[in-house]
């Protein structure tokens, strides 16, 4: 992310500011750079009498005005850290006065994770004024995989997409569970390696064979025996492949499918653009728009909303196993 790089180029340059802010639904980016200021501003010998860390829960905001306004002692900063600071979401506004005249020799730093302020509120105009605001955005699906492979780049390393895929589908979004995961593959593998699925099969636990890009893959190509062989993995293993996370993977297929029957120009280039999927990708597409007609993509759609709710525990009593054997079946025939 180009704004944590400027911020940490800006630390390093001497250009550091009383007060970071750091807010938003993306922890991960909260948490670096909270730990690059708590590792990199003082010196060992500093931190002992000029670095605090606290928690939201166990203090107020006046005792963190207290511990900001505190001189530093043989050093020239004073850091104080207040992580999990949503936990003071009813009183923040009340760091405003300090906030308007923060001790110059002091940073601040407010770890405000899974939420955020109004920018038009007064807190944030007087933190943006004397400090900085940063907004960690969630990243959507279809970037999780270019961040994981920009990651690896950085330590010079290489995914390739199949790779990155399993990982975005069994991991989700949580980019710290997926940093998690690529610091001990990196732990294992030497530097300039390829990661492969099946790396990522022998190192996490993901079957490279049995995950639900092979399944929405075998739908595309209506390989009814893979699918089968897919699904009964699936229910072996419930608590690594849940019901719902399935459905839902295979709804976002469908709903990717129906639009590529919407686009007029399907040139690889112009479908992963609109579809926000790696061009490596796009022949599966195309593949399975020719087994799958608009009409019916609809129509599959239209199952996937029914077996939803079903899996939910409405209007059915079928097990999970027997309903995705249903639900594949209506796809498939």
């Amino acid at each position: 992310m180009v704004e944590v790089k400027q911020l940490v180029t800006d630390i390093n340059q001497g250009n550091i500011k009383p007060i970071y802010f750091l807010m938003g639904e993306e922890a991960y980016y909260i948490d670096k750079i909270s730990e690059y200021i708590e590792n990199n501003i003082l010196t060992e010998d500093e931190k002992g009498f000029n670095q605090t860390v606290v928690y939201g829960r166990d203090v107020s905001i006046d005792e963190i005005v207290g511990q900001a306004k505190q001189f530093p002692m043989m050093a020239e900063r004073t850091v104080v850290i207040v992580k999990e600071a949503q936990d003071l979401s009813r009183t923040i506004e009340n760091l405003v006065s300090y906030a308007e005249n923060p001790l110059e020799s002091t940073v601040l730093v407010i770890c405000y994770k899974y939420k955020t302020l109004d920018k038009r509120k007064k807190l944030i105009k007087a933190i943006s004024q004397k400090g900085v605001v940063f907004e960690s955005k969630k990243l959507y699906d279809n970037q999780v995989g270019d961040w994981i492979t920009g990651v690896l780049k950085g330590k010079k390393y290489q995914i390739d997409p199949k790779a990155a895929q399993m990982l975005v589908e069994f991991l989700g979004t949580d980019l710290s569970k997926i940093s998690n995961e690529l610091d001990k593959l990196m732990l294992v593998l030497p530097k300039e390696t390829t990661i492969t699925a099946k790396h990522i099969e022998e190192n996490i636990g993901i079957s490279k064979d049995y995950n639900v890009f092979e399944l929405r893959k075998a739908i595309g190509k209506k390989e009814i025996l893979k699918c089968n062989q897919i699904i009964n993995y699936f229910a072996e293993n419930p608590k690594s492949n849940p019901l719902v996370m399935t459905i839902s993977l295979i709804n976002s297929y469908f709903t990717q499918l129906l639009m590529y029957h919407g686009l007029k120009d399907k040139s690889k280039a112009s479908v992963a653009r609109a579809l926000r999927v790696n061009p490596y990708f796009v022949d599966d597409y195309v593949v399975a728009a020719k087994n799958y007609p608009m009409r019916k993509v609809s129509q599959i759609i239209s199952y996937l909303r029914d077996a939803d709710v079903k899996s939910k525990g409405v209007g059915a009593n079928l097990s999970d196993r027997d309903l995705l054997k249903e639900l594949l079946f209506k796809i498939l025939h």
